[in-house]
Order: C-alpha cells, then structure tokens, then sequence
C-alpha cells in the first residue's frame, strides 16, 4: 500500500511550534507577515535592486552647525620685564609724602580748673589724665574722703590732698573706684578734707609715671590692661624712630593700633611726633579690635591683620 509522508503529520509530533507568530520566517520573506503567517511581496527585480541600493547607500546627512569664527591666536608670551627694585616705604616721592602728611594733636589728658569736680567731668566717660594748674591750694573747692575720695570732690584739691601734686600744679591720674560705704576726714598737706558716711562712688588718685623707651618697645610691655586700672605710663619716645627694620619695630593699624606694635613708630605714623624730634607721647588702652586696617602715613607704611589671637589695642595722644 502507498502511504504519503505529509510534513507535520507525524504521529506524536505537532504540526506547529509554540512561539510569536512570523518569528521564524525564512529571510527571502523580508519579516513580513500576513493573518499569522509568512507573506512575500512580489516585487520586480528592479524594484529589489533599487531597494536595495536605496538603502545600502544611503547616508544620514549632518546636523546643520553654525558658521564659526576662526579661534585667534594664542599670543607669544612676552618675556618678564625686569625686576625692579621697589623703593623703601620711609623714602616715598616728595609729593607721596606731603600728600600722606598727617597731624594729630589730640591729646588724651584734659586741662582742668582748681574747683572742677570729678563728678562733672568725668560722666559715663573713662576718667583719664589731667592737668592741674598753679594755686589750687588757695581756692575753696571741697575734698570729700581720704585715699578714696567721693566723686564731688575737687580733682586737682584732692590732688594736693593725696600728695600726687603740689601748690605749682602738675599732672595726676584717676581711676574710679566704685561705690564706697563711707569717706574718712582728715587734714593732710594744707587741705581740710570732709567725711561722708553714705555710700557713693569714688575715685583714687595716682601720680603719672614717665618711663623713656626705645623704638622697638611695644604697648605689650608697658601697659597691664588691668580692669581697674587702665593707665600706661607717660612714654618718651626717641628720634628718628621711622628709620628702624620694620620687620623689628612694626606697626600694625590705623588710629587704633594692635598692642604687638612699636610704639614710637606708632607715634610716627598717626602724627603724634615728628620722627626727627620724639617727645613725650600718652597712651591709652582700648579693647582689642578683630580687624586692623593698613595705611601709608608720614613715611610709615603700617600692617592690616584680621582676627588676631589674644593681644589688646591701643591709642596714642600728643602731650602739648
């Protein structure tokens, strides 16, 4: 008998594979598919030729760019110039200097009268220096207390009580104390004084020291910042004190000065002194600063610093 081998119709085997429809049609098919099955296109072999060629050689053109300019050069570099030696700032050009000149003839210690109370020269403000004249022990004004005087008390009187001045006058320092629960009467060096037994503020008072110094001499050295006592000696600065190594005898600010700072060249620069002649200077503590500015001022170029660790502040005043 003839028996006929059909494809697929095999006992136990399917006439089909599990899977996405088309997926495993031959290439001459090009992937095409139709109702699930593999379809061919009849195309002339022209047509396949030109496709063909169409899509071998076809080239995606370029995005269209922008005209550009063309880069310039780099420029040659151009040899250092050479070195010049930079003029010391105590030697600036005449017209630098006058125009950098800079007087100050403020002075930190105050002129007062025989009768001038304490109490009223003295109100919210840091007591100071003070110059008293010739005579107070012939006047009348009131001197209240003993070492510690009540604050209506005469400032030079009280000095001539305290022994700090004499019947010529001279300077006295004065530092208040306070409040005290009372002030003790007595007579001492020609003045009367009168007791108090009521609590009121008060003052001492204290000679002005006078120390000479050089050049190089800081406030660091001189000055105690203590709370209570804010006073630093009278100083005698030397000449020619702007000729010193900076690097030795700096200046660091303006106005107000770090405490690391040379005093006499301090003086220098703020215009307190003449660098040819020195003199006498005063000068007082402030709370230190976190900034200290530079300038260039009568030959001296000082240093700006930002935030120093620790260190106090100072001013300095002309003695006339």
């Amino acid at each position: 008998p003839l028996t006929c081998h059909l494809r697929g119709n095999w006992w136990g085997h399917a006439p089909y594979k599990h899977g996405t429809p088309c997926s495993a049609c031959p290439p001459s098919y090009g992937g095409r598919c139709k109702d699930n099955l593999c379809y061919k296109d009849k195309v002339t072999e022209s047509q396949r030729s030109q496709e063909e060629t169409e899509e071998n050689n076809y080239i995606e053109p370029e995005a269209p760019r922008s005209p550009q300019k063309p880069r310039p050069r780099a420029p040659q570099p151009k040899p250092p110039p050479l070195a010049k030696t930079p003029a010391p700032p105590s030697n600036p050009p005449p017209e630098e200097q006058e125009r950098n000149e800079v007087v100050n003839t403020q002075q930190m210690s105050q002129l007062v009268t025989c009768d001038t109370k304490l109490r009223d020269q003295c109100k919210g403000t840091t007591c100071n220096r003070y110059e008293c004249p010739a005579g107070c022990l012939e006047t009348t004004g009131k001197v209240v207390g003993t070492v510690h005087y009540e604050m209506q008390s005469s400032i030079c009187r009280a000095g001539l009580h305290s022994g700090v001045v004499d019947k010529d006058g001279g300077w006295l320092d004065v530092t208040r104390q306070g409040r005290k629960d009372f002030f003790i009467k007595s007579n001492k060096n020609g003045i009367q004084s009168l007791g108090k037994y009521q609590s009121a503020n008060a003052f001492i008072i204290s000679k002005v020291a006078v120390k000479a110094i050089t050049c190089e001499t800081t406030v660091a050295q001189m000055c105690s910042y203590q709370k209570l006592v804010k006073h630093c000696p009278r100083l005698y600065c030397p000449r020619n004190c702007m000729d010193e190594n900076p690097n030795i005898s700096r200046v660091i600010g303006t106005r107000i000065y770090s405490d690391k700072s040379s005093i006499c060249r301090v003086a220098v620069h703020a215009g307190v002194l003449q660098n040819d002649e020195g003199g006498y200077i005063d000068v007082m503590p402030v709370d230190k600063r976190k900034q200290y500015i530079a300038s260039y001022q009568n030959g001296i170029t000082s240093e700006s610093l930002q935030n120093p660790p620790g260190g106090k502040a100072f001013r300095v005043f002309a003695v006339i």
